[in-house]
């Protein structure tokens, strides 16, 4: 005769999980610079909403957050590979898609009769659908390109000039960021002079950015490396920023 158990059921699906998914862990330092990376990006994509003026720059407010991204980026590609930095984008990609759809339902939901900030909201976070288009298409191309060119420049000079590195593959990342970004998200909307004006500006800001801040990206990669153990160098790594299974 033979009896059922829920608890023989659960070690079935245990067994059969394990089986078919290879289990994969991933390290502290590593989760919380994901975790700070995927955050940046989205609060970037609200702050980009506003127009703001030092001075004689005029930049977006997402000046203040989106750099760090690319620091981070950087972080990760030189502590834990390409692969690794290629899962991190891909899961900002996709949690700006959840934030989006929760905006978007909130605008769609009617607003209470003593409530009188709906049309302020609607208005700001209405914009949110292009410039997440915009800083999407423009923060998957920028990254891919930061992270391969401090990929492949790691390989090619054998660990060393971390610093040349990390500022050469923020200018690469940066510039192709600007270039597809402020078309997209504000073209039609900003004086085409203001427009090429700010692509020069913010790609030149946001690498200037991480010049100034280069010595704490320092301090804080080789801790991380000391305390996580991990220096990875991508020989035989795919670059297809597709392949997102291999990680």
């Amino acid at each position: 005769m033979i009896t059922f158990a829920p608890e023989n059921f659960i070690s079935v699906l245990d067994n059969h999980f394990k089986n078919k998914f290879m289990k994969k862990t991933v390290s502290v330092p590593f989760m919380i610079t994901g975790i700070l990376f995927v955050v940046c990006l989205i609060v970037s994509n609200f702050l980009e909403t506003k127009i703001i003026s030092l001075g004689p720059v005029t930049s977006t407010a997402g000046l203040l957050v989106f750099p760090v991204s690319y620091i981070l980026n950087d972080c990760i590609s030189e502590v834990w590979g390409f692969r690794k930095a290629r899962l991190i984008i891909w899961c900002g990609f996709a949690m700006n898609f959840i934030v989006v759809g929760f905006v978007q339902l909130s605008i769609m939901l009617p607003s209470a009769p003593f409530w009188e900030g709906g049309d302020s909201f609607n208005y700001i976070f209405g914009l949110t659908p292009r410039i997440v288009v915009a800083s999407l298409c423009a923060f998957l191309v920028g990254s891919f390109i930061n992270a391969y060119v401090m990929s492949r420049m790691k390989l090619s000079s054998h660990g060393r000039d971390f610093s040349l590195r990390a500022v050469v593959s923020t200018l690469a990342g940066e510039s192709a960021d600007s270039l597809i970004f402020f078309p997209i998200a504000f073209g039609g909307i900003i004086p085409t002079e203001e427009l090429l004006l700010m692509v020069g500006t913010q790609a030149a800001l946001k690498s200037l950015y991480e010049i100034i801040i280069l010595p704490i990206t320092i301090q804080v990669v080789r801790y991380v490396k000391k305390i996580d153990g991990s220096d990875a160098y991508d020989n035989n790594v795919s670059f297809n920023p597709f392949k997102i299974k291999d990680i």
